[in-house]
């Protein structure tokens, strides 16, 4: 009876072990050297109550040690405002933190939202990486320029205002059409011009890993309709077809995502599941979002950024 009792306790005491060591190996996982910032893309926010647009990310990331913080820019403008929106909250970051550089994370707007302030700013900025980015146009910005009507824009304004409205954010200025002409190919290629690091030169390459001191990655999905529950995918899969057959997450070509070092763009995730959004309802037979930044994070972390 003492034999066995002795290894009862043997046996428990490897367990606690086993589950005490487990919060202390991922301790330091996601720690960078500089802060994370989080960008939001088209109509987005930082938060509505419990409802994160980066459903997850920003507390899955601080476990691990990361310094992490969540941008508010106009839900719907121009690259070049949301950009400066963006900048002044870097400053005020770094102000806050004393850290020398930021790493920026951008979804979908929010990836040429990053690279904007990369491009004027590189000094500020350790790494951008573009989630499902806007970096060379969406054929649904497209067809939006080329048909939507005014109400639809004023619409979009409303929209955007509310967000910020209910979000907690402070009043920011919004413009769907600037947007709009922003995230076409037009608009893209014109922006571009003005801020090429990262920018694959071919059609559907890997762009520079490293420019003015920045480091440049991103990643993308692939799959409009992932999860019969998510009510966003059947929209997805609808606006889909504007890409005529070309991979793309629903609102955005994979090539066109590509930045820097292209890490996948092809994941069974469609434009919102990449930031886990619609509460978490994703594939059920991908790797997790928030796995993915947390993995990234580490890679950060890797390279001494």
């Amino acid at each position: 009876m003492k034999k066995f009792v002795r290894q009862l306790l043997s046996v428990l005491f490897i367990a606690i072990t086993a589950i005490v060591a487990i919060p202390a190996s991922a301790t330091g996982y996601t720690q960078t050297r500089y802060p994370i910032v989080l960008v939001h893309g088209l109509f987005g926010f930082d938060s509505l109550g419990p409802l994160e647009y980066f459903y997850g990310v920003p507390g899955a990331l601080r476990s691990g040690g990361a310094r992490v913080y969540v941008t508010s820019v106009s839900a719907a403008n121009s690259t070049e405002v949301r950009g400066e929106q963006l900048l002044f909250q870097v400053r005020q970051i770094l102000a806050a933190t004393g850290a020398e550089k930021v790493n920026l994370i951008g979804h979908s707007h929010g990836g040429p939202t990053s690279r904007y302030v990369a491009s004027v700013r590189p000094d500020l900025v350790a790494s951008v990486t573009s989630i499902g980015g806007v970096n060379k146009g969406s054929k649904v910005a497209d067809v939006l320029v080329g048909a939507a009507p005014d109400l639809v824009y004023s619409v979009g304004n409303a929209l955007g205002g509310f967000l910020g409205l209910i979000s907690g954010s402070p009043p920011l200025p919004q413009d769907a059409y600037a947007a709009a002409q922003s995230l076409s190919t037009a608009g893209t290629a014109t922006f571009n011009a003005r801020h090429p690091a990262g920018l694959p030169t071919t059609s559907c390459g890997e762009g520079a890993h490293q420019a003015n001191g920045v480091y440049y990655f991103s990643w993308s999905g692939a799959t409009p309709y992932t999860n019969v529950f998510d009510p966003a995918d059947p929209f997805l899969a609808i606006t889909s077809i504007a890409f005529g057959g070309a991979k793309n997450d629903g609102l955005v070509a994979s090539c066109s995502s590509h930045l820097g070092r292209v890490i996948r763009d092809d994941y069974w995730m469609n434009h919102l599941d990449e930031v886990n959004q619609m509460v978490g309802i994703t594939h059920l037979f991908e790797t997790s979002p928030v796995t993915l930044f947390r993995q990234h994070a580490n890679r950060l972390q890797g390279m001494g950024l």
